[in-house]
């Protein structure tokens, strides 16, 4: 099965540059902010600059793996789904759903590998730079010199193989489980990211107001929140026809392609709840702490420093990373959709009327996934105000809303109309009878 899997490697390497790409992002991000670990343990290392390293990369490695996970599992999932054919055509050719898994988990590791390898450069220049971040700030003195080891190396390598055979297997599992069992799991999973998210945002109104652990409960919570918005979110886009009045054959074509389409595009959701949530409440809540440390004439302490380059590390890295992890996703589902196009031109649609209904559900897509992730986000951003200004929402919430809805609708719909575009470009026959 390892050789299979090198030779479809080998034989279609363009169907897993996606992955290719998620893994070597989230070992990137791995293991720059791991080099601080390396940094931190060096000898002659003062006390101050230590903790400050060491919290930076614990705080942001957990993120970061998270979002490996997440990236690698999306991707995978998409090439998984699109590959249920050839999958089905081994199986009936004589190989057992054990040999199979291992093929695609052979594919996945193998990908990951190469993308782990080809992160070490450039999470080597990114741990240095990191370093003269908090070095130019005053968090970390300058005498201290930055340095790539072995935490680094094995966190990151070892990371991204783990969530790369991790995902390759439920998705192969996901793919050949019943609907029914993998629904049920879905909604105990959703159910109980609510609640504890929920319970999260609750433990908010147990701190002061200068509480330094103030910003984690409600920030925890909203994270919680949008995971379990985003796993319950395919049932929404299922029950669109009941409340969405969509008009001609685009608005038609979009509602009847979303309720068909559910499952592949909840990855999709995920990002885009995940973005939206996370980025706005984060970004909310730090500009409160600091408008309000500023409005109190205080200097800001070494911790409240800290916390502040984390937040704006944690968004800036969730947002470059979850706009990869879409734009992954999207540009690969669809252009599995070539054949699907074909069809539906050869039954007449103009590529006119095809891109319509992409752009219809491209728009639907982007209005669930910043619908979800803004109750998430006002959920942690309401009880952080109340407890720290005593104002119900603060005024800083709509500007960034704005902006971070701005951006989960541009990349949506920019790359789903984009690779819509190219994908159109092909003969209708010709795409029909292209192998899927």
């Amino acid at each position: 099965m390892l050789v299979l899997a090198l030779r479809s490697i080998r034989r279609r390497p363009g169907r897993f540059l996606a992955t290719l790409l998620s893994a070597f992002l989230g070992a990137a991000i791995i293991m720059t902010f791991n080099s601080l670990h390396d940094t931190a343990g060096q000898r002659g290392v003062d006390t101050v600059s230590a903790e400050t390293l060491t919290t930076s990369a614990s705080v942001v490695g957990g993120y970061g793996t998270l979002l490996v996970f997440f990236a690698v599992a999306s991707t995978l999932t998409v090439n998984v789904r699109q590959r249920f054919a050839e999958l089905e055509l081994l199986r009936c050719s004589g190989a057992t759903p054990a040999q199979i898994k291992r093929m695609v988990v052979g594919e996945a590791v193998a990908v990951a590998l190469a993308g782990a390898a080809l992160a070490i450069g450039p999470a080597v220049l990114g741990g240095r730079a990191l370093l003269g971040v908090f070095q130019d700030s005053g968090q970390v003195a300058l005498s201290v010199d930055p340095a790539f080891g072995g935490v680094a190396l094995v966190s990151g390598v070892g990371i991204t193989l783990l969530a790369a055979a991790g995902a390759a297997f439920l998705a192969v599992r996901r793919a050949t489980r019943p609907a029914v069992r993998r629904g049920r799991a879905r909604t105990f999973l959703a159910y109980g990211a609510l609640v504890a998210g929920a319970g999260s945002v609750t433990t908010t109104f147990a701190f002061s107001a200068t509480d330094a652990a103030l910003m984690a409960a409600p920030a925890y919570g909203a994270i919680l929140l949008s995971v379990g918005f985003a796993m319950l979110a395919p049932r929404l886009l299922d029950r669109l026809p009941a409340w969405l009045s969509l008009t001609g054959a685009s608005g038609w074509l979009a509602v009847r392609n979303l309720r068909r389409r559910v499952e592949h595009v909840s990855g999709i959701l995920m990002s885009l709840v995940l973005f939206t949530a996370v980025s706005t409440a984060t970004l909310t809540m730090q500009s409160v702490e600091s408008d309000a440390v500023a409005a109190s004439g205080l200097k800001k302490s070494v911790d409240a420093k800290n916390l502040e380059t984390l937040n704006l590390t944690v968004v800036g890295i969730i947002a470059v990373f979850v706009c990869v992890m879409l734009v992954n996703s999207l540009y690969a589902a669809t252009t599995y959709r070539s054949r699907e196009f074909g069809q539906e031109r050869l039954a007449g649609a103009t590529p006119g009327q095809v891109l319509g209904t992409v752009g219809v559900e491209s728009a639907v897509l982007a209005g669930v996934g910043v619908l979800l992730g803004s109750v998430a986000a006002l959920a942690g951003i309401v009880p952080f105000a109340l407890v720290r200004t005593d104002a119900v929402l603060p005024g800083q919430t709509f500007g960034i809303w704005l902006a971070v809805s701005t951006v989960a609708a541009a990349v949506t719909l920019g790359t789903s109309l984009g690779t819509a575009r190219r994908v159109l470009r092909t003969p209708a026959i010709g795409a029909v009878a292209a192998v899927a």
